[in-house]
């Protein structure tokens, strides 16, 4: 018997979505949920959908889904999560889990009290080049971690839509772009928790009423601290969306591009170890990695795994971005 998945979201990343689940074997593509008629009848032609719904109630009313995969605005995901938790289905949520952390713990309980897995599409997670700088920092090769700095930056760019509602985004660039760059330092730093928060969030380079000026300091409980950069329409970026610096007590790291510098300070020189990785590659967002991530969920689901990233994971990113739009409003260090 094939799982049965359902979109929420018409938009890019459920195309991505819909693109890395068509290819499973044991996976049917089976209703589509958008409140715009046009555009739900388009998503279902392109991937041989038969059903098409105005709303994710009307869509676990009629059953026959085994999960979800919500791409809706930020403003939706919990409702929408919840509803098919409630009714059994599994959710594979897009990032930001939420619009804060109140929502995202609701989310996390639906689950637990269900059974049915939450997973958040933290998507670097997935990414080959990410995946070779965890294996250099687990093998040892930079010594204790000391600190990270990264990016979650558009430059010369920035988006519509929704994106700049206050009201169905939630936030802005912390949550659209910055939350790239703190998940992917905590999982390179083997997922600690937070410690502390202290941020600087403005609006400087738009006229909405949402963030898209952000650096954000976070200490964690293993002794190493990381710097995010989060923004829309910079002039200019150290790196490309997710990229990060790694910093040990003896050496350096960093993807995008991807390299090691070991310095030999008996020789008097620094080793550099390329990773192979080309640079600039095209494009940054592959779309194998929202392939190895469809991957992951559905076989979370046929196994009765945990998923990673997982309800946890994706609270802990939502509690640093209310720390740190709340260490911005009071100017203060935020403790966690």
């Amino acid at each position: 018997m094939s799982l049965r998945i359902a979109f929420t979201g018409t938009g890019h990343m459920a195309q991505a979505h819909a693109l890395a689940a068509r290819r499973l074997p044991d996976v049917e593509l089976t209703a589509v949920v958008n409140h715009r008629p046009e555009s739900r009848a388009a998503f279902a032609e392109r991937f041989g959908i038969a059903r098409q719904y105005d709303s994710v109630d009307a869509l676990l009313a009629d059953g026959g889904v085994d999960a979800l995969a919500v791409s809706t605005p930020n403003a939706l995901h919990a409702r929408e999560s919840i509803a098919a938790l409630d009714a059994g289905a599994h959710v594979l949520v897009e990032k930001p889990m939420a619009t804060n952390a109140a929502e995202a713990e609701a989310m996390a309980a639906a689950s637990e009290a269900s059974g049915a897995k939450l997973m958040v599409a933290h998507c670097w997670r997935f990414d080959e080049e990410v995946h070779w700088l965890k294996r250099q920092i687990e093998g040892g090769k930079l010594g204790k971690i000391l600190r990270t700095k990264g990016n979650g930056v558009h430059v010369n760019w920035g988006p519509d839509g929704w994106f700049v509602d206050a009201d169905l985004a939630g936030g802005g660039a912390l949550a659209d772009m910055g939350i790239h760059a703190v998940d992917t330092a905590r999982y390179l730093l083997g997922d600690p928790q937070p410690v502390s928060v202290y941020a600087q969030i403005s609006t400087e380079y738009g006229d909405y009423a949402v963030d898209d000026c952000g650096t954000i300091w976070i200490n964690w409980d293993n002794g190493a601290s990381s710097i995010v950069e989060s923004g829309w329409w910079w002039p200019h970026a150290d790196g490309p969306e997710a990229s990060t610096h790694v910093y040990g007590a003896e050496g350096f790291a960093q993807i995008f591009p991807t390299r090691m510098e070991l310095p030999d300070r008996a020789a008097g020189q620094v080793d550099v170890i390329e990773s192979g990785y080309p640079h600039p590659r095209d494009p940054h967002c592959p779309q194998i990695m929202y392939d190895r991530q469809m991957d992951h969920f559905v076989d979370c689901i046929l196994r009765d795994a945990t998923p990673s990233p997982g309800a946890d994971d994706g609270l802990v990113n939502m509690r640093i971005v209310d720390a740190a739009l709340e260490s911005s409003r009071r100017a203060e260090v935020i403790r966690l």
